[in-house]
């Protein structure tokens, strides 16, 4: 059995939704996760803001436009009566769940009940298309089976245990459909994987079952070796390893979100990233296995901020790394980058909610110098650190002005620390230079 995964705008138009049919419409089982509708989570976010800022007739606005467009998507996407009438019943439900929420004060719990809206709302209709065009399928709630520890990771355990249960309850069917992204909280509250997190879901659906694979469907055939939104004539990648992909989407591949490798890389199941309107084209495989060394692609992650510590005491003394990243544990906010020198500590966040608090707790250590609005560009490649080529990519430095890098971390990334300003400029050079020179 397979899992796909479609992305919002695989999802987006009735048009969108007649290609995912075609495409899942094979005769063979699969689980498929389903996103919400492209602008459903960003509609539903700000109607969580108006309850957040006091202004309920705003989020009723906001909540009557919203259904309007859903039930224009129902008219145009079902000719059944009875199934039409089924569908909007169950939309209007949803949607006087939202006005029943402006009447409340607002809380995490409640904007995540908010938010949490869409996916059910694409998946019922999906189904019901599906239902209309003669295609067996069933719905399978999320909120039965995901779930989340008490730190915010999945509770694989659970959800392979719910999972059986909840499928073998359920009609038999070739296709599944479930909910991405949402889940439930350790308390029994609904919560959610954060944004992208349908992917997420696929994978750990994937390792729950021991898929045969993971197929994750956007707008975008594969894994590019630039960023397409800001450099011309990139190329799609054919294969990358677990760790390739893995180090991609964490510094700012939006293709994949960051976490989406780690349930399937112990057993082995491939991912295969493919687009939705275009589904001939081959996409990339990420796999166990390994394939030509050297760099094969470049991503930037934005919204970085740079703190350095320079202090007399960091010489020779021992245990004053761990005191410092002691204060970031306390903070919950991860560390990308690190470089250090005799009397100097330089690294990336990006994450800045409680930097004026960890600055506070840092200068008792020494000089602390922040700078905000700095990118990551990371290069990835199978053992690019030892590659005879990668050389080349010093020779383009005087280019581009380096605040950090990071080298021989992983043999799978080298990471530059750059002003904001200049990533579009660096990422293009990068790629002028890099892939002319490096055989991919």
């Amino acid at each position: 059995m397979k899992v796909l995964k479609f992305g919002g705008t695989s999802v987006g138009s009735v048009k969108n939704m007649c290609n995912v049919k075609n495409i899942i419409n094979d005769g063979t089982k699969k689980v498929v996760v389903l996103s919400a509708m492209s602008g459903t989570t960003n509609a539903l976010v700000e109607i969580a803001n108006y309850i957040f800022e006091k202004t309920p007739n705003k989020a009723i606005d906001a909540i009557n436009t919203l259904h309007e467009s859903y039930f224009k998507t129902i008219d145009a996407l079902l000719s059944n009566t009875q199934l039409k009438d089924e569908t909007k019943a169950y939309v209007t439900g949803i949607f006087n769940f939202l006005v029943t929420c402006t009447y409340e004060g607002y809380s995490k719990k409640l904007e995540n009940n908010i938010v949490a809206q869409g996916e059910l709302l694409s998946t019922y209709m999906f189904n019901a298309y599906l239902n209309q065009e003669g295609i067996s399928s069933t719905l399978l709630p999320a909120l039965e089976f995901m779930r989340i520890n008490g730190v915010k990771e999945p509770d694989h355990f659970y959800i392979k245990k719910q999972l059986k249960n909840v499928m073998a309850s359920a009609p038999e069917t070739n296709i599944y459909i479930t909910q991405g992204f949402i889940c439930l909280d350790q308390k029994g509250d609904v919560s959610n994987l954060q944004r992208g997190g349908s992917d997420y879901t696929a994978t750990i659906i994937g390792a729950a079952i021991k898929a045969q694979e993971v197929e994750i469907w956007t707008d975008i055939d594969g894994m590019h070796n630039n960023d397409p939104r800001y450099v011309e004539n990139t190329n799609p990648i054919s294969n990358l390893s677990f760790d390739e992909a893995a180090e991609l989407a964490y510094f700012g591949a939006k293709i994949l979100h960051p976490q989406t490798i780690l349930p399937v890389r112990e057993d082995g199941i491939p991912v295969r990233l493919k687009n939705t309107m275009a589904p001939e084209a081959h996409g990339t495989l990420i796999s166990s296995q390994t394939s030509e060394n050297g760099i094969k692609a470049i991503a930037a992650k934005d919204n970085i901020t740079a703190i350095k510590i320079k202090s007399g005491r960091m010489l020779q003394a021992h245990g004053f790394l761990k005191k410092v990243f002691e204060i970031f544990e306390v903070y919950e906010t991860s560390i990308d980058m690190i470089t250090t020198s005799e009397v100097a500590v330089s690294l990336t966040i990006d994450d800045d909610r409680n930097l004026d608090k960890i600055i506070t707790e840092l200068e008792e250590f020494g000089t602390i110098e922040v700078d905000k609005g700095q990118t990551i560009v990371c290069l990835v490649g199978h053992s690019i650190v030892n590659h005879e080529s990668t050389f080349k990519l010093f020779q383009i430095l005087k280019d581009v002005k380096i605040r950090m890098i990071s080298y021989g971390g992983s043999k799978n990334n080298i990471s530059l620390l750059i002003n904001s300003k200049g990533k579009v400029t660096s990422l293009n050079k990068l790629n002028n230079y890099l892939f002319e020179l490096v055989t991919l």
